[in-house]
């Protein structure tokens, strides 16, 4: 297969299998209708049959090629199915533009240090669990790590220490990286300011750029709230004002709004799925 492809891939040679399509003909038409000289056809042609990709015969003092379907039917099927992938996966796709495109937007705007300063952010959900299981969710480490990430991230190490003064750490590795090449991509360190157990905990957490410095400061709010009308559930809110903004902190901030969004719609899926009541286990 990855013959066939690199055959293709030079483009006298891919002009000659397009002729070759319509019908059987010999070196020195190919050679003329392609653009070529005879030699560098035949080479092209020998080539190609290398591939499997035509067959020649010989027919007095010429020799004259013709196609080989099914080959390039394997070849057709092995595209159609990448695009296929490729098309199932969009949203990804989706998501990388607009990020990258979010990116390029915020570096323009970061012209001068502090130039984020007082931006707000607010998202909400309204979860299936009651509060004890989402205040779980939000203060245990075991479960902080199965959620707070986009979805091209994994949580390496994780910490929201439920007292005031208590740590706040957050670091990712790249999802698919099962094997730490690229190492730790991100890490944020801060602390806990304020906690009013199952409904509210405030903190400072600052992403930290590749020099070591802090891009931003981050306060964050988590507040919950019952649902309502004996419903069992749980209205989250996150909040967010940013200050000390770098001008380097725009990739940052460019991410919030998607990665805030991913990892509350992880959350909701995994406290749905969690068993609602005080005996839940910390998964192992």
């Amino acid at each position: 297969m990855h013959e066939r492809l690199e055959a293709l891939g030079d483009p006298a040679r891919l002009r000659i299998v397009r002729l070759l399509a319509e019908r059987p003909l010999s070196v020195g038409v190919i050679a003329q209708r392609a653009g070529l000289r005879q030699p560098q056809a035949t080479k092209h042609l020998q080539r190609l049959e290398q591939a499997g990709l035509v067959v020649s015969r010989r027919s007095g003092n010429r020799r004259i090629y013709a196609i080989e379907p099914e080959p390039l039917r394997g070849l057709a099927a092995l595209v159609a199915g990448l695009a296929d992938t490729a098309e199932a996966h969009r949203g990804d796709r989706d998501a990388f533009e607009a990020y990258f495109a979010a990116v390029e937007a915020e570096t323009r705007a970061a012209d001068r240090e502090r130039w984020a300063d007082e931006r707000t952010f607010a998202f909400e959900r309204v979860l299936g669990a009651p509060r004890a299981t989402v205040w779980r969710h939000l203060t245990d480490p075991g479960l902080l790590a199965r959620w707070w990430a986009p979805r091209d991230l994994a949580v390496t190490e994780v910490e929201l220490d439920a007292r005031p003064g208590g740590r706040a750490a957050l670091a990712y590795r790249d999802a698919a990286d099962n094997a730490g090449t690229d190492g730790t991509v991100g890490r944020a360190e801060g602390v806990v300011d304020e906690v009013a157990e199952g409904e509210r905990i405030t903190f400072r957490l600052s992403p930290l750029l590749p020099d070591g410095g802090t891009a931003f400061t981050g306060h964050y709010g988590f507040t919950l709230s019952d649902t309502g009308a004996g419903e069992g559930g749980t209205r989250l809110g996150v909040s967010l004002r940013i200050t000390d903004s770098a001008v380097a902190s725009a990739e940052f901030v460019a991410g919030i709004g998607a990665g805030w969004n991913q990892s509350l719609d992880a959350l909701a899926a995994l406290t749905d799925a969690s068993p609602h009541h005080d005996k839940e286990q910390e998964p192992s």
